[in-house]
């Protein structure tokens, strides 16, 4: 390991000591900032919320989660999750859960509130009001055993520039407490799964964006989680990257638990067998796919019946 990767390396870990002597609430804006998403994560993962029990909403909307008849126990849950800035509404109320061995695509305009309900799943936000469990454990009174199960992607997700992404993921792999024999075996996995090989020592500055994405996949599946949550997984892809990560997707939802989003709704009729549509910061739809329709077409016009502002609508009708 070069020596910007030890300094990185011990960065982390002196965050992650610090955070498990120092349990305090976690706020958006004391994180001190990280360019790195996962660093973040292991320099706050032992970092608690208070004590004080958070008044959950009334769940208004009486939503049915659909699940199938061998649907297995809750892994990823949002029970009354609000988030405000002070009167702006990021998200209100999002109450839902995905089953163990569930892919389920989350959808909705920009600016629903998708982005900022996974980042309240998986602890990089503090929610105003609900909580988040991931396998049972609270987000906030268990984030250690919480993001253990979680291999997270976000939406543009930072990356160092200056490291490779055989250097990335083996600090990554070290960060996370993996051992050698481990980090070289799941190495070898991600770099096949993602198609790394040929940038495999190429600095992260010279990739394109595909190959970033695929970089920021590979770190998420490096510590095999049994949870997956993906902030548009596809997104900057060409075709054939693109039904190769639908592939991958379909093949990890036989194990493991998948949150999704994105804008493609062919991606999720390929990929996905429920959908939760949220609108305006509330979820407005949850069921099977084929309950927002049994076409693409026929999906389109329900997502446009359900989330278009009212002028819209009266222009096309």
């Amino acid at each position: 390991m070069g020596l910007p990767a030890q300094l990185l390396y011990i960065a982390a870990k002196c965050r992650y000591l610090w955070g498990l002597s120092n349990v305090r609430t976690v706020t958006r804006t004391a994180r001190p900032p990280c360019r790195c998403f996962v660093a973040e994560t292991l320099g706050s993962q032992a970092r608690q919320s208070g004590p004080e029990k958070r008044k959950l909403l009334g769940n208004e909307m009486n939503q049915k989660v659909h699940s199938s008849p061998d649907s297995g126990p809750p892994m990823i849950e949002a029970i009354g999750l609000s988030k405000f800035y002070g009167p702006f509404v990021a998200t209100q109320n999002v109450t839902f859960s995905v089953p163990k061995g569930q892919v389920a695509g989350f959808l909705g305009p920009n600016g629903a509130g998708k982005s900022t309900t996974m980042k309240l799943l998986t602890g990089f936000l503090a929610p105003s009001e609900g909580e988040a469990r991931i396998g049972g454990h609270s987000i906030s009174t268990d984030r250690i055993a919480a993001t253990k199960l979680i291999g997270y992607l976000p939406e543009n997700g930072p990356l160092y520039d200056e490291m490779t992404p055989v250097s990335l993921l083996k600090y990554l792999g070290e960060a996370r407490g993996m051992s050698g024999a481990e980090i070289a075996s799941r190495m070898e996995y991600v770099a096949r799964q993602c198609t790394l090989g040929e940038v495999w020592n190429k600095p992260i500055s010279k990739l394109s964006r595909g190959f970033r994405q695929r970089v920021g996949m590979a770190q998420a599946l490096l510590h095999d989680p049994q949870v997956l949550i993906l902030d548009e997984p596809t997104s900057g892809l060409d075709p054939n990257q693109t039904l190769q990560m639908r592939n991958l997707i379909i093949e990890l939802g036989k194990s493991k638990t998948i949150l999704l989003s994105t804008h493609i709704l062919s991606e999720v009729r390929a990929v996905c067998s429920r959908v939760i549509l949220i609108h305006r910061s509330r979820v407005v739809l949850d069921g099977s796919t084929s309950t927002l329709g049994n076409s693409v077409e026929e999906m389109e016009h329900q997502f446009h019946r359900l989330t278009a502002d009212p002028a819209v609508k009266s222009k096309a009708s």
